[in-house]
């Protein structure tokens, strides 16, 4: 296997190679008051038993990313897995996705599902949304893991946020999109091993984006929720708080892949050194999907974590350092 080789779209299985249990969680729906977004329904699975643990998904994708974790997860907690507005079965208003925007909607689904300051996974966007959370709600979040979010505004978000704000250009990139959006998703996703993909999970990401509402809100994803700006006010949030001894607001463990065409490893580096007291683990061989890729290896890495005494908290996740 090469990594990251897509392979051609026509070949896809019409259902994946690995089999998860996806159909085991329970989907429901909530509805949400939200200050940026308006009244909104969050559609979300549910599953497992335990203390509440939120999953939050990245840019593009939805509660169907983390298939193959929630059996093992759920088996210790209550796995409450949100689509974030604009995404997946969720409502998908005409507003902006912010980062900040996106960061107070997660806390206010935590609310409307009665969790409010329960531990949390966030992967790729989801993670960057949650630590923006935290540093504006220290209650937010009791721990939280952050599976390779991005952070550091590289040359390509300074690139595309540039682009995107020419005239016109949102509204022709969500035309294409919607042109075939199962392409599109099996394009742009990717994965250490390129041979997960099936037709089941093109559907699942590009079925959203078929419609105008769901093409214009990940168009506006792309803009505004992974703008340079923003970013930049996180890294000198922690480069403040570090700067003056604090640690982040809530435990918080970083999880970065070692390749990634997406969000650079280096991005992780960078987290790294503004959240000296974090633990950090690195894992080989898989992507900053690795819930996907390297499921098992992904929840051996985040359950000591997770489950940990508060006490025993900074014992236990020194063992975990560079998997």
């Amino acid at each position: 296997m090469t990594p990251f080789r897509r392979g051609r779209f026509e070949e896809l299985p019409s259902e994946p190679t690995r089999a998860h249990g996806l159909a085991r969680a329970e989907a429901k729906r909530v509805r949400v008051e939200s200050q940026p977004f308006g009244s909104i329904e969050v559609h979300y699975l549910e599953h497992g038993s335990g203390p509440p643990l939120l999953l939050v998904h990245g840019l593009m994708t939805s509660s169907y990313s983390w298939r193959y974790v929630i059996e093992r997860l759920g088996k210790s907690f209550r796995l409450l897995i949100p689509d974030l507005p604009g995404a997946g079965r969720s409502d998908k208003p005409d507003r902006p996705y912010t980062a900040r925007a996106l960061a107070t909607a997660i806390g206010e689904i935590q609310r409307a599902l009665g969790v409010r300051g329960c531990a949390a996974i966030g992967n790729s966007l989801g993670g960057y949304l949650c630590m923006k959370l935290a540093l504006e709600d220290a209650g937010a979040f009791e721990r939280l893991v952050n599976v390779h979010s991005p952070g550091v505004p590289d040359y390509r978000i300074v690139a595309l946020h540039a682009a995107l704000a020419a005239p016109g250009l949102r509204s022709f990139l969500a035309w294409w999109i919607r042109r075939e959006p199962l392409r599109w998703v099996h394009k742009n996703v990717h994965y250490y091993d390129e041979s997960l993909k099936s037709l089941e999970e093109a559907h699942e990401y590009g079925d959203p984006l078929a419609t105008r509402e769901g093409s214009r809100a990940f168009v506006r994803y792309l803009a505004e929720a992974v703008a340079p700006g923003e970013m930049r006010e996180l890294l000198r949030a922690l480069e403040q708080r570090r700067d003056a001894g604090q640690g982040f607001p809530v435990p918080l463990q970083l999880v970065y892949a070692d390749r990634d065409p997406m969000v650079p490893p280096r991005v992780g580096d960078v987290l790294r050194g503004l959240l000296p007291t974090a633990p950090f683990v690195k894992l080989a061989e898989t992507s900053h999907f690795a819930h996907v890729d390297s499921p098992e290896r992904l929840c051996d890495a985040v359950v000591p974590f997770l489950k940990a005494p508060p006490e025993q908290l900074f014992v236990c996740i020194d063992k975990l350092r560079d998997v």
